[in-house]
């Protein structure tokens, strides 16, 4: 359960009326410091990514695959968001990138001011992209913009294509979508061609990506998208 917006269990009218009255009041709080982060990367020459998907997706591996293949020619800086540990952020310090980490708790997911204050941890310059790694989750991280420039949704083949009629928000919010852990096709339930049906159906102009942080298959691709986010050639994120 996540009480900062509401998610838990309600039982009856009057709670579920309540419920909702609690997370439109958090939304509209959460707008606020979204458009002032949103500014403020926008003043500085920031490009950030909201990076979201279920635990286990590869978000990780794929913003390691990320930082590598940018290195040289682009600073990026990294929040990581999990309930505990500093594992990730601790695999993101590895590839020498700065990266701050944020622990929730019992949060489902980051809001717009966890990311505000992490901002003052990063060596934030013009030109630089900020990845924001959200917690491993399809449903509230979907509903909060943390004033990102570009949200990317990442789906795993072992997860299913399923998902994305599922969880219709995280794919419709996305200016892309990556389909990670390709190498695993052949043993697992997942049809591209349906995903990509799927995901195109909510989102007719999402951008879909298939790779293979394991083999490096369609990185190379994907990081094209991200150097022609960081200059301007890609239309930002049209929030719900």
């Amino acid at each position: 359960m996540c009480e900062s917006c509401g998610c838990g269990d309600s039982h009856g009218g009057h709670e579920a009326a309540r419920t909702i009255e609690v997370q439109r009041g958090v939304l509209s709080h959460n707008a606020e410091h979204a458009a002032e982060t949103r500014a403020h990367l926008a003043e500085l020459g920031v490009v950030a990514l909201n990076v979201i998907g279920s635990p286990g997706a590869g978000k990780t591996s794929l913003l390691e695959s990320v930082i590598v293949r940018l290195r040289g020619e682009t600073k990026v800086l990294v929040v990581e968001g999990d309930l505990q540990t500093r594992r990730d952020a601790d695999r993101i310090a590895r590839t020498g990138a700065a990266v701050h980490q944020i622990n929730t708790g019992d949060g489902c997911h980051l809001d717009a001011h966890m990311v505000g204050h992490a901002l003052a941890h990063l060596p934030l310059e013009p030109g630089a992209l900020l990845v924001i790694e959200n917690v491993g989750n399809l449903v509230c991280p979907a509903a909060f913009d943390l004033g990102e420039s570009f949200r990317v949704v990442v789906l795993s083949t072992p997860e299913g294509d399923d998902k994305v009629e599922k969880y219709p928000i995280a794919f419709r919010s996305a200016s892309a979508l990556v389909i990670s852990k390709i190498d695993l096709l052949e043993h697992v339930d997942f049809s591209i061609a349906r995903c990509r049906e799927m995901a195109r159906a909510l989102h007719p102009s999402i951008e879909i990506f298939e790779v293979s942080a394991r083999t490096g298959e369609g990185l190379d691709r994907f990081c094209g998208w991200v150097r022609s986010a960081l200059q301007g050639r890609v239309e930002p994120t049209a929030l719900p």
